[in-house]
């Protein structure tokens, strides 16, 4: 079993990134076989229970008020029918059902609905997981009387790169919101994006901040940037494309974070239906076993379940399956601490 360290330091971080390209792939794929099964990869479809309309101003978002993306601002969608949408998600094998709302944070008024809905997906067997916001203490214990399983609060990047891409909150408010889940006795998913226009050693910054944490979070989402027009990041990229990241740095991302945090799930995540079939073949090598399904990531598109599934035939691959990741990695990481 590979060790489970939690006092990486950057230049640590940066010389496994500077690997050469096999070598890396080589460890990243011994320690993801260490602990994972490797032909098993983690279904999840995401559900944006309410869009738009976000007080925050974060460069990348179409649902930041601050964008002119066209995305228009909705209340938070009916109990009944996001729990219809869980049941369809499960009837096509996901695991775990994730659900986005676009606010700062929930106000205290939006609670019962929300605990209604985490209740509901629990009642059908399936995983849970909430993206809100920031939330209060109060708010992440209320979550976790519910039975909410993850909750999702990315760090986004470097905490140096951080503040050139949000202004309305800074990277001790994120760290803030993951300890009063952690608190709680909830997993944690938080990961970031890469392609913004960040540099490698604000990615190694990205890594070393989730891989230092006292626990590693559950589960780690890595997402390549989707340029929305109207957004600053979208907008700035579409007059300097060569910011964009190419697909062998994209993947030696995956393969560090895997190798830094052994027993999270590190998930493909956005930007997947512009990746060809071979760059998502070297992350799923490289360590990534949890994917979102569907045609819909919130507001971006995504490969849809038909397209996955012949990936998965092409590859080999099959929908994990037996006891839920978030109880198995939390007992892993509990031994080992």
């Amino acid at each position: 079993m590979t060790e489970i360290r939690t006092d990486w330091t950057r230049d640590d971080i940066a010389e496994i990134f500077a690997l050469p390209f096999t070598e890396l792939l080589f460890r990243a794929a011994s320690v993801h076989r260490a602990h994972h099964q490797p032909d098993e990869v983690q279904l999840c479809t995401l559900l944006s229970i309410k869009t738009g309309g976000c007080q925050e101003d974060c460069g990348y978002c179409s649902q930041s008020v601050k964008a002119d993306s066209g995305v228009k601002a909705s209340k938070l969608m009916d109990v009944q029918e996001v729990l219809q949408r869980a049941a369809q998600a499960k009837d096509v094998g996901s695991q775990r059902f994730c659900m986005g709302a676009a606010w700062r944070n929930p106000k205290d008024r939006d609670m019962p609905a929300i605990i209604s809905i985490v209740k509901g997906v629990r009642d059908m067997g399936l995983e849970s997981c909430m993206t809100l916001g920031m939330l209060t203490p109060q708010q992440a214990a209320m979550l976790a009387d519910a039975g909410l399983d993850y909750y999702n609060h990315n760090i986004d990047s470097s905490p140096e790169y951080y503040e050139r891409v949000i202004s309305t909150r800074c990277m001790s408010d994120r760290l803030d919101t993951l300890d009063h889940v952690r608190n709680a006795g909830i997993n944690v998913c938080s990961g970031g994006i890469v392609g913004m226009g960040e540099t490698r050693e604000d990615r190694v910054g990205f890594i070393h901040t989730l891989a230092t944490l006292p626990r590693h979070p559950e589960s780690v989402p890595v997402n390549a940037l989707v340029p929305v027009k109207g957004t600053v990041l979208g907008d700035m990229l579409a007059d300097t494309p060569m910011a964009k990241i190419d697909d062998i740095e994209f993947v030696r991302t995956v393969a560090t974070a895997r190798i830094c945090m052994p027993l999270s799930m590190v998930r493909l995540s956005a930007g997947r239906e512009s990746m060809s079939d071979a760059t998502q073949a070297l992350c799923f090598l490289a360590g990534a076993n949890s994917i979102f399904t569907g045609d819909r990531l919130l507001t971006a598109p995504n490969a849809g379940d038909d397209q996955d599934a012949a990936l998965f035939a092409r590859l080999g691959l099959k929908p994990l399956t037996g006891e839920e990741p978030a109880r198995a990695c939390g007992a892993l990481q509990e031994a080992a601490e």
